[in-house]
């Protein structure tokens, strides 16, 4: 009877893995779900990024539209075995603003909220906007607790602006790849 519950149990481990797998591939084929919202001043995209950190979210602004890239790694718990892999380990989502949209994308934000959002600021201008802006933001992260305190005035740990997309400080822990993404760090 063992050896006939063994490979139940060795099926059903199987098949667990595999469904996990397949939903996990299934969520990275899935836009990151996101708000865009707007007031006179600017324009707000908020994405749903559960479970990353700083360093793991790349975003950049191309031809009137937000781009993120979230490249997310499991952790491995000692003494524990993979049972069920169903999360995504590369998330997309973009968000085309309105055609019609004047924006600054040089002073442009991200902020990585600990209620597991992305929060990118886009500031309104009255200036011509130019058609070919491909700029990388850094994200910043911001505890709960100090939201209030820096709301949406948070500090930017770099702007769109920069050449590096990072602040001179951060430099070194930043790599730009061959697409234009920048990695950003908390």
């Amino acid at each position: 009877m063992s050896k006939i519950r063994h490979i139940g149990e060795s099926l059903g481990n199987a098949v667990l893995e595999n469904v996990g797998r397949a939903m996990g591939r299934a969520q990275e084929r899935t836009p990151l779900p996101v708000d865009l919202l707007e007031n006179d001043e600017e324009y707000l995209a908020v994405f749903d990024a559960p479970g990353v950190r700083g360093s793991d979210v790349q975003v950049q602004y191309d031809d009137g539209a937000v781009e993120v890239r979230i490249d997310r790694f499991r952790g491995f718990h000692e003494g524990f075995e993979m049972r069920y892999p169903g999360r995504g380990l590369a998330l997309d989502g973009r968000v085309e603003l309105p055609e019609h949209a004047r924006v600054d994308a040089e002073a442009a934000t991200a902020t990585l909220r600990d209620n597991g959002t992305l929060e990118v600021e886009i500031p309104k201008t009255d200036e011509p906007v130019e058609a070919d802006v491909d700029e990388a933001l850094e994200t910043e992260s911001v505890d709960e607790a100090d939201a209030d305190a820096n709301e949406l005035d948070a500090e930017p740990t770099a702007t769109a602006g920069d050449e590096s997309g990072t602040d001179a400080d951060d430099s070194a822990n930043e790599d730009t790849d061959e697409s234009g993404w920048s990695d950003a760090t908390e």
